[in-house]
């Protein structure tokens, strides 16, 4: 049977004529709509550990940007929980982000961990995101992915509670993983 994929601009329309509510929490992937869970607790005070840790450290080097899209490909524009992007003095007016100026794509995974790891992950790859990290708080660890390709990542390494991150892109600048993972 066939299966009609939204664009991006009929995605946009959609929110326009009323059809997705303007507060309707959904992301588009490979041409579906899909909802997005409200964020656990613990979640959500991961993400802010992140917008507090990246925003208080910049130096003008990126902008952090939370819970805003990626447009990845004509049928994509998924919503990371952080994005460490390329400075814009316009913001990003006139389009979101794309692969390019993405220096490090971070997701929190937990009820929706399997999602951000089989269907975001190898996406975020074919569209080359140079970085990605899961935050993994079912199993308090950093996934750090590195080296895109078109099936997703050639690189992949584990960190654990005692380990340092640092994104490729900024090696000076270090991260506790015990400070996100913790319970």
């Amino acid at each position: 049977m066939p299966i009609h994929r939204f664009t991006v601009p009929e995605y946009y329309r959609l929110g326009e004529i009323g059809v997705l509510h303007p507060d309707a929490k959904v992301e588009l992937l490979d041409g579906q709509v899909v909802d997005i869970p409200p964020p656990t607790p613990r979640h959500a005070s991961v993400v802010t550990r992140l917008i507090q840790f990246f925003g208080g450290i910049r130096g003008g080097r990126w902008l952090a940007s939370s819970k805003n899209p990626v447009h990845l490909d004509d049928y994509s524009e998924p919503v990371p929980d952080l994005m460490l992007v390329k400075t814009l003095e316009n913001f990003y007016v006139n389009g979101h982000p794309r692969p390019e100026d993405v220096f490090l794509l971070i997701e929190v995974g937990d009820d929706r961990l399997d999602y951000d790891r089989e269907e975001k992950l190898p996406r975020y790859g074919r569209a080359g995101i140079a970085e990605v990290w899961i935050v993994n708080l079912v199993d308090r660890t950093i996934e750090v992915y590195r080296d895109p390709h078109f099936t997703g990542y050639g690189s992949a390494t584990i960190l654990h509670a005692g380990d340092k991150a640092s994104p490729a892109a900024f090696p000076d600048v270090v991260i506790d993983v015990a400070s996100l993972v913790q319970r």
